[in-house]
C-alpha cells in the first residue's frame, strides 16, 4: 500500500499562496478527477480545484494551510486543516475587509496511482464569512 499520507502532506504543502497551482494541479489531480464539494457555479472536474484557489487567492492572497491530523485508510486521507489569510478581495460576493480570517476544513481525498481522483470536503464557510464581515459572529 503507498504512504498516501506522505502524499497528502506533500498536495497541501502545494496549496499555499504563492504556489504554482497549475503545476500543482499536473502533479498531484488526476485527468479524471471529481470534485464532490464544489461551490455553486463551479466545475466538478480537474478545473474545480484551479478555480477554487483562483478565488482563495484573489480573496486571501496571503492564505496558508495548517495541517492539523491526517488519517489514512486503504486510498483515502482524511485531513484536517485550517486556512488563514488576510480577506483583501472579494470573495463570494463579500468585499474585502481587511480582516485576518482562519477556518476549519476536512478532507477526503482519495487516490490512484499517486493522484487525487476525488475529493469531499467540509469548510466552515458560515465561519469565514462572519469573519469577514458578512454574518453574525460566530
Amino acid at each position: 500500500m503507498s504512504d498516501y499520507k506522505a502524499l497528502a502532506q506533500q498536495v497541501y504543502d502545494g496549496m499555499n499562496a504563492g504556489q504554482d497551482i497549475d503545476a500543482w494541479i499536473d502533479r498531484f489531480v488526476a485527468e479524471d478527477f471529481v470534485e464532490h464539494e464544489a461551490m455553486p457555479g463551479m466545475p466538478t472536474g480537474r478545473e474545480a480545484p484551479r478555480e477554487m484557489f483562483a478565488v482563495f487567492a484573489a480573496a486571501l492572497p496571503d492564505y496558508s494551510v495548517t495541517v492539523h491530523e491526517l488519517l489514512q485508510d486503504g486510498d483515502k486521507v482524511v485531513a484536517r486543516m485550517t486556512f488563514s489569510g488576510t480577506h483583501r478581495g472579494d470573495f463570494m460576493g463579500v468585499p474585502a475587509s481587511g480582516n485576518r480570517v482562519e477556518f476549519a476544513a476536512i478532507d477526503i481525498m482519495q487516490f490512484r496511482d499517486d493522484k487525487i481522483v476525488a475529493h469531499w470536503g467540509v469548510t466552515d464557510v458560515a465561519g469565514l464569512m462572519a469573519q469577514m464581515g458578512a454574518g453574525p459572529p460566530q
